[in-house]
């Protein structure tokens, strides 16, 4: 007689092995962080690579062109930026002094048109220097990881590696049906779908704003735009905390016109990147609801720190593409969703494989 687990013992089960996933998730963060940065990397590289496959050349060299490439846009950045991130954290203590005296002088004015704050309440609730401590902590932390750059860059390359020759394997194992392979395969095409298009949509948001900070005379365009490209990853969360820093840094630097100015044309760039391109290039399908956008940042930010802020999104966005992926999981990948008809990638991802028609032997009749 087989044994039934009762709806609330599999409940609980279920709730304490996630439990227990995440708590070695957090202790693992360490070395959970820069593989996952990996598998990051890689993912933006297939197109890439598989683009070279198809020019003719043999999987070896399409990964050494990759690899070259990474080194090459790695040692631009590091170049450009890591200076930028240096001189920042060294002045963001004018900054935040200089924040703390707009803010004493707004309360001021405040109480002079009969609206009187508590001191210290006002200090606790207006803070406008801990968004420039989150934007400078963000970009150390990233920085830090660079130090695991061979590291993160031996395994990108072994990703690709294994990746040029998974469908094959997969194809000779006996134990993995058909539907099986077909079903990794639209899994995978739909994660390569996002994260490219995604990254160049970042990738375009970034330059523009950094351009336009440049031309208004705000300092560190360059370390601008690179948090502008990671945080473009988080929906709608993200572009409000890549704006903040740099318009309280014109509002600090130049005057309140620049800060407007500099305000303005981010929400301009965003808008027009994120309603109008984006939509366009890639459906709505993929987009996750906002709460869901809030507690998956809240989420892995919590166990990864703040790379995990970064991934949040792109790693749940594989986790929903997963669900969708699988007809007895579908419908939580759908909940995890805005309600919204799924783009041609994820439809494709989740309809089942179609069947050759049944041939009936002719009777002759």
């Amino acid at each position: 007689m087989g044994f039934r687990l009762s709806v609330a013992a599999r409940f609980l089960l279920y709730t304490a092995a996630f439990i227990v996933v995440v708590a070695g998730m957090k202790a693992a963060a360490s070395l959970l962080v820069p593989f996952l940065l990996s598998i990051f990397i890689a993912l933006i590289c297939v197109p890439p690579v598989a683009w070279l496959k198809g020019r003719g050349l043999p999987g070896w060299a399409a990964i050494a062109v990759m690899v070259l490439a990474i080194i090459i846009a790695a040692a631009l950045v590091g170049t450009l930026v890591g200076t930028s991130i240096r001189d920042f954290r060294t002045d963001l203590p004018f900054y935040e002094k200089r924040l703390i005296e707009m803010t004493a002088g707004l309360q001021q004015w405040l109480a002079g048109r009969g609206m009187v704050f508590d001191i210290g309440d006002w200090r606790d609730s207006v803070n406008p220097s801990a968004v420039m401590q989150l934007a400078g902590n963000t970009l150390a932390s990233l920085g830090g990881i660079t130090t695991n750059g061979f590291m993160i860059l031996i395994t990108v390359v072994f990703i690709l590696a294994e990746q040029v020759g998974f469908r094959d394997k997969l194809a000779q194992a006996r134990s993995v049906p058909r539907d099986s392979l077909a079903a990794i395969g639209r899994f995978t095409e739909s994660v390569n779908h996002y994260v490219g298009l995604k990254t160049l949509t970042s990738l375009l948001t970034g330059v523009l704003v950094g351009l336009a900070l440049w031309l208004l005379g705000v300092g560190y365009p360059v370390m601008w735009a690179l948090l502008t490209f990671l945080l473009n990853f988080v929906p709608t969360i993200g572009s409000i905390l890549a704006a903040a820093p740099p318009v309280l840094l014109a509002l600090v630097q130049v005057g309140p016109v620049t800060a407007g100015l500099a305000a303005g044309v981010q929400i301009v760039i965003n808008v027009v990147i994120g309603n109008v391109l984006e939509p366009r290039w890639m459906g709505r399908g993929l987009n996750l609801s906002p709460l869901v956008v809030f507690l998956s940042l809240v989420f892995w930010g919590w166990v990864l720190g703040p790379i995990g802020m970064l991934l949040s999104v792109p790693l749940t966005i594989l986790v929903k593409i997963a669900l969708e992926s699988d007809p007895g999981t579908r419908w939580i990948g759908v909940m995890l969703g805005q309600g919204v008809a799924l783009m041609p990638a994820a439809v494709a991802a989740t309809a089942p494989e179609p069947q050759p028609p049944e041939h009936k032997p002719d009777t002759g009749q």
